[in-house]
């Protein structure tokens, strides 16, 4: 991905938080989720996942370094877009391909993720046989 241009914002799982829409549900909404983040204290940033409108205040509002916007078609990202104002890094992700990612790009999204990248990466068959051989005596 590096070498055709791309940029990772995390290289390992361990290298931020993410809020997921099931830790959302588990905490109660998305600034417990945000809030119970921050409070753990590991000085790693909170990027949350939310994919409706009405979860960016409280996002933001709990302190929220960053944002995910989860399958939002351009128009409503564009709305999130202009909400933010800049105060954190939009991340948009779900539905892009090819002939999306133009669509995406144009709405003043920081990140796009494109998960298709290693979703559908050919995987190599490498075999490995061991064979025993005599040697001769």
């Amino acid at each position: 991905a590096r070498m055709g241009g791309a940029e990772n914002h995390r290289i390992r799982l361990d290298d931020g938080l993410l809020i997921k829409d099931n830790h959302v549900a588990i905490a109660g909404g998305v600034a417990e989720a945000v809030e119970a983040a921050k409070a753990a204290n590991t000085g790693f940033p909170v990027e949350v996942e939310v994919d409706r409108i009405e979860q960016i205040e409280p996002a933001l509002a709990a302190g929220a370094d960053r944002l995910l916007l989860d399958n939002m078609p351009p128009l409503v990202l564009r709305e999130a877009v202009a909400l933010v104002a800049g105060r954190v890094p939009l991340e948009a992700s779900g539905g892009v391909n090819l002939e999306t990612i133009r669509g995406i790009a144009e709405t003043g999204v920081n990140y796009i993720s494109v998960g298709r990248i290693t979703q559908s990466a050919p995987a190599v068959d490498i075999g490995l046989d061991y064979s025993l051989q005599k040697t001769a005596s």
